[in-house]
């Protein structure tokens, strides 16, 4: 792959995925990067959100509705609210196990794997 010309709205877009943990979509991202590029056009955050997936520097989630990214490409895992709609990180510890039992069952290389749950928060619990 060319190298990519360095981007200052790139690296704000980057930036910002990596200081938050609520896995915002793209229209959130855009009015955010807004407030230091006001010129921005909300195509260019999703040329440089999909530019940063592909280099690995961050992560599409796809879930009901919009999709998200996060900023945070260490390997974990994610819960989905159903009721309030969060995206909330879980950090389990059985990464490895899931890709040994799933190697013991597939004659390819598995190199990663994505695992989201879906139910309710305890801040949803609280009101039910």
């Amino acid at each position: 792959m060319p190298a990519r010309k360095y981007s200052r709205q790139r690296e704000s877009i980057k930036a910002f995925l990596l200081s938050r943990y609520d896995h915002p979509t793209a229209d959130t991202v855009y009015m955010n990067v807004r407030e230091e590029f006001p010129n921005i056009s909300l195509g260019t955050v999703y040329r440089n959100l999909a530019l940063l997936v592909e280099l690995g520097e961050a992560v599409k989630i796809t879930t009901e509705g919009a999709d998200r990214f996060d900023g945070h490409v260490e390997p974990h895992s994610h819960f989905f609210c159903r009721k309030c709609r969060s995206l909330l990180d879980l950090n389990t510890e059985d990464g490895d196990l899931i890709n040994q039992r799933a190697q013991a069952c597939f004659s390819g290389i598995i190199e990663r794997h994505t695992v989201q749950y879906y139910g309710v928060c305890s801040e949803c619990m609280k009101n039910i």
